[in-house]
């Protein structure tokens, strides 16, 4: 039980080590064979470590679904309701360079609702750690469907990812694009169609 308790604690709080990552960017700085002692890279380690901290601040606290959907007591609705293109970044976990881009967030409430920027800061949450954009996507309509158990949800993200910008195939200007369906997005192509016709796409 007592085992239980702490895990639980583990996952609800995971403190970044600002050292550790300093020490680890100085090491990477002496691996590509820079001098970490010249003047313009003397600070360049706390600045990482304090943009990490900020970037992949999704890590640090694990919030339950309902912690960032909460639903508006008193309001109720049964039509689509639709974010667009709402800009974000996010860090590609294998090679760790960003990739950024824009995401369009749908549901078709069964009477909840939830207030718009909560869709915002899911996104938000989700994109600050190490990531793919294939998981990304479908974490985002899993959470809208556990948080207000909505008819259905649709996730698009349309994103640019600097890790074929800058090496192996190098093609810039490329994008990404990849969708969670679920539920009468799902069954039911006049809805996805209307969700795709809201935000441009004319297929998917």
């Amino acid at each position: 039980m007592e085992k239980d308790k702490k895990n639980k604690k583990s996952k609800k709080d995971n403190k970044m080590d600002l050292e550790k990552i300093k020490k680890a960017v100085t090491l990477l700085l002496e691996g590509i064979g820079e001098d970490p002692g010249r003047p313009g890279l003397l600070k360049t380690p706390e600045r990482v470590a304090k943009m990490y901290e900020e970037i992949f601040s999704g890590l640090e606290t694990k919030k339950d679904s309902e912690e960032i959907l909460n639903p508006i007591e008193g309001e109720s609705h049964d039509e689509m309701v639709l974010l667009k293109d709402i800009p974000f970044y996010s860090v590609c976990e294998h090679h760790l360079l960003p990739f950024f881009g824009r995401a369009h967030i749908a549901y078709i409430p069964d009477g909840r609702i939830v207030g718009l920027s909560d869709l915002a800061k899911a996104l938000e949450y989700f994109a600050k750690r190490p990531q793919v954009q294939e998981r990304l996507t479908s974490q985002l309509a899993d959470m809208i469907m556990s948080a207000i158990k909505p008819k259905g949800a649709m996730v698009i993200i349309d994103a640019e990812h600097l890790c074929m910008n800058m090496r192996g195939i190098k093609k810039p200007g490329s994008r990404t694009v990849t969708s969670a369906v679920r539920g009468i997005f799902r069954s039911r192509a006049t809805t996805r169609e209307e969700m795709l016709a809201l935000v441009g796409k004319k297929e998917f």
